[in-house]
């Protein structure tokens, strides 16, 4: 049984995988070196996801549309005993973006692997995302308009 805090934790790492930009993904792979061996569960393939929402976001659910997804499962050769697994779910059509994904998290989840991909790969896209989204709150802050209510000078 998985505990709460290692899901948490495995959310937002597969979080920061799957909105990271593939260029910047894969120059952080690349700094890992030599990557082992893995075999694919399930080699990646596009297809559909229904999105659906809600209206007022509490009301009756409703199908809003399709996305385009791709998804691969790899699987570690040298764990061993354990079989560690890892999944990449990305919007769009990027089939290296979902394999990288996947390889990350089994790496993340192998304990000799763990820290390195944290340090190199995890947190080095978390600081990115983070400075994507300050920039573009400075960018919107800068076309802000004000309102405001002029009061007449009849009593």
């Amino acid at each position: 049984m998985v505990d709460t805090a290692q899901a948490q934790s495995r959310s937002e790492w597969i979080s920061a995988l799957v909105k990271a930009p593939l260029a910047l993904l894969e120059e952080r792979v690349a700094t890992l070196g030599a990557l082992p061996e893995y075999h694919f569960l399930r080699s990646p393939e596009i297809g559909l996801a229904m999105v659906r929402g809600r209206a007022e976001g509490a009301g009756q659910p409703f199908n809003l549309g399709e996305i385009t997804l791709t998804r691969c499962v790899v699987q570690l050769e040298q764990a061993g005993d354990d079989s560690i697994s890892g999944f990449g779910y990305v919007a769009g059509r990027s089939q290296r973006h979902a394999e990288l994904a996947a390889v990350c998290d089994a790496l993340l989840q192998h304990s000799d692997w763990q820290a390195k991909v944290q340090t190199q790969v995890i947190e080095p896209l978390r600081a990115a995302a983070r400075q994507q989204r300050v920039a573009e709150a400075a960018e919107v802050e800068s076309t802000r308009v004000n309102f405001f209510t002029l009061l007449r000078g009849e009593a």
